[in-house]
């Protein structure tokens, strides 16, 4: 099945509808407003991006904001309403995914075994569920090099504020920089440890867990 195409709603494109969308969700979960940042991570795409979507959205009436300040998004009264109508509508900003790829059995990486046709189909949501929970973030740099973790795999994440000793997770240290690495707490700090000898663990008593690693997708 092919994607949908979605047709602009209010003039808006499908990817300032996400952006409105993701700054609802973004607050009514935290209590408070997403960075640029945080919303070029959360929806896959560059800062300047972001930051050209919420001038056209402050433009038409969609968003308002303080300047100088990081996290003062807001949604206006017309964007809210917006929202409210094409929830009642079932309408969803995010194109439909695809089948996924076919799945078409088991192959031995040891001992070899019979080959046996299983057609099935194969996709991060038969792999991980689906909801606002989810979301995937390419991997730069290697701190995480030993734990199988490569420079430019794809990191299923689920999100959360809270994760056990030794998960990997994705952290925001002093409310700014994010991180992925794996979480233990210590007495008055937390230690973000690497998986690398080359580099050297986080420590810190500011700290906030964004999210736990539940999965990794690489590309040949």
């Amino acid at each position: 099945m092919q994607p949908k195409t979605l047709k602009p709603v209010h003039n808006l494109t499908p990817r300032q509808l996400q952006l409105l969308k993701a700054i609802k969700g973004f607050q009514a979960n935290r209590c408070y407003s997403p960075t640029i940042a945080e919303l070029a991570s959360e929806l896959g795409i560059s800062r300047s991006t972001v930051f050209e979507h919420i001038a056209e959205l402050r433009k038409r009436g969609q968003l308002v904001a303080s300047p100088g300040r990081a996290r003062s998004l807001n949604l206006t009264s017309r964007a809210q309403e917006l929202l409210n109508r094409l929830a009642e509508r079932n309408f969803d900003v995010h194109p439909a995914p695809s089948a996924g790829i076919p799945l078409m059995g088991k192959v031995a990486a040891g001992s070899p075994i019979e080959a046996v046709e299983d057609k099935d189909c194969l996709s991060l949501n038969s792999q991980f569920g689906s909801g606002d929970s989810l979301f995937a973030l390419e991997v730069t740099g290697d701190s995480m090099l030993d734990d199988g973790i490569l420079d430019g795999d794809y990191v299923i994440c689920r999100r959360t504020s809270v994760a056990d000793n030794g998960q990997l997770v994705i952290a925001v240290v002093d409310n700014e920089n994010a991180t992925l690495k794996r979480l233990y707490k210590e007495k008055s700090r937390v230690r973000l440890q690497p998986a690398n000898d080359d580099c050297a663990p986080i420590y810190s008593d500011n700290c906030r867990i964004e999210a736990v690693v539940v999965g990794l997708v690489r590309k040949f």
